[in-house]
């Protein structure tokens, strides 16, 4: 719970894929001008809510509504013998930034993250010129890690 709003963190589920997939729609346009294809994105979803071995979705709520989302995916480093975890799809509605949401999805997934004994680091990648998410991440401790990530997407 935060103590500036009343958020409940609940893993995501099926019921969950509208919003989902609207509040990813929602990220790609604000933070890339990118349009997602609606059976693209509902069926990518609906893909990691039906499979755990893909990752998973917590999302913060107020009152039963959805503001906020993070997805987590897994990374595999055997430089490191342990799973890194990966902020993906990281998305709070409007109304209700600054104002602890993410901060609080962080912390709860943190938690997990060391209360599993394979889990040994944490890790996300923001755009370039998005210093308003920069400055969120680096408030909580997050740091850039050095490297670039680069793509061939897509095939």
């Amino acid at each position: 719970m935060s103590d500036a709003l009343q958020l409940e963190l609940r893993p995501a589920t099926i019921d969950d894929l509208d919003i989902i997939a609207d509040f990813n729609c929602r990220l790609a346009s604000e933070t890339e001008d990118i349009t997602l294809k609606p059976e693209i994105i509902q069926a990518g979803v609906k893909r990691i809510l039906e499979d755990a071995n893909l990752g998973f979705y917590t999302l913060a709520c107020v009152k039963g509504e959805v503001v906020g989302q993070a997805m987590i995916t897994f990374e595999w480093s055997d430089w490191r013998n342990g799973m890194i975890w990966w902020y993906q799809s990281v998305y709070v509605s409007q109304d209700f930034r600054r104002q602890g949401v993410f901060k609080a999805l962080s912390d709860s997934i943190g938690e997990q993250a060391k209360n599993d004994p394979d889990v040994v680091g944490l890790r996300l990648y923001v755009e370039h010129e998005n210093e308003r998410a920069k400055s969120t991440y680096r408030a909580l401790g997050i740091v850039d890690s050095g490297y670039e990530v680069m793509e061939r997407i897509p095939l």
